[in-house]
């Protein structure tokens, strides 16, 4: 009752920019542009978590984005929800647009050798066979109930709407939920979200099923340490794996960098990446239709891979 009283507040009283307060707009024309007008980037944590897929932002964690996001997520301005997910679908065919292509160099049996993973995107994010299947990383059950609403979600089915509207197929598919509880993540450093989260979420029965030959986008509004998403997408490959037992997939896997470990590296912006078979954390999962992705309204400035050496 408390979310449809808010949409219908929404629409008869007048609204004020959820980025900087202008009166009488929802969200004015350079809150706008700081939100969607620049061209998604993929972001890294420092530093980066195990499993963490790869993932792109529409933009920085910072003034009027901040704004926004905190404006529909905590004071329940769901009038944003069209434009946050108008960014959100951006970050998500950035994400199409990458493709995996090829994989990183790598050694077997003592030679170099190189990947190529089966998810190949266009330019407008289609060229890959299977629909887009967004994955909305769920809040804790006390948190939707606080606020009235989801706000993950909201935003992900705006995204969905806004992709099937330019020609890609889209859908979400809720499929990840909690099966224990968790601490409020506010106040918690790198490695104790981790610790927090580890384990914490898992797909639904039958939802492995749901996810087999599509193109799985994990989606959240934004990344931090990126705990959130490694975890989610851990829940993701382990159910697929389990959903596809009996085939067997070979795949690169790059190292990812975790807090007091030391990168090794083959050269001054390459990391050095080993073979492995069925391992956990692997690039690409059975049953789907190439390896997973995330996408975020919004992510740190300084995780955006153009401020990195």
């Amino acid at each position: 009752m408390r979310g449809w009283w808010q949409d219908l507040t929404d629409l008869v009283l007048p609204a004020e920019c959820g980025g900087c307060g202008t009166s009488r707009t929802v969200l004015c024309d350079g809150c706008r542009a700081a939100l969607s007008g620049a061209v998604p980037r993929r972001v890294r944590p420092v530093p980066e978590p195990s499993g963490l897929p790869q993932v792109y932002a529409a933009a920085p964690y910072a003034d009027e984005v901040r704004a926004a996001l905190l404006a529909h997520k905590e004071r329940g301005a769901l009038a944003l929800a069209g434009a946050l997910g108008a960014a959100l679908a951006g970050a998500v065919r950035a994400g199409l647009r990458a493709g995996f292509q090829d994989g990183p160099a790598g050694l077997r049996d003592g030679r170099a050798v190189r990947t190529v993973a089966s998810w190949h995107g266009t330019a407008g994010g289609t060229g890959a066979s299977g629909p887009v299947l967004l994955v909305p990383v769920p809040s804790a059950p006390w948190a939707v109930r606080a606020r009235g609403h989801d706000p993950v979600r909201r935003m992900t089915l705006a995204a969905a709407a806004e992709l099937r509207r330019a020609g890609t197929p889209a859908r979400v598919v809720p499929v990840l939920r909690q099966r224990r509880a968790v601490a409020d993540q506010s106040g918690l450093n790198a490695r104790q979200r981790y610790a927090n989260l580890a384990g914490a979420l898992e797909v639904t029965a039958g939802g492995a099923r749901l996810l087999a030959g599509g193109r799985v986008v994990l989606v959240d509004d934004l990344v931090t340490t990126g705990a959130t998403l490694a975890e989610a997408a851990r829940a993701v490959r382990e159910a697929t794996q389990a959903e596809g037992a009996g085939e067997t997939t070979t795949a690169v896997y790059r190292r990812a960098a975790w807090a007091g470990r030391e990168e090794r590296k083959t050269g001054p912006a390459e990391e050095r990446a080993k073979w492995a078979r069925n391992a956990s954390g692997k690039a690409e999962v059975n049953g789907l239709a190439g390896p997973v992705r995330a996408a975020v309204v919004a992510a740190a400035p300084d995780s955006f891979e153009m401020n990195r050496n």
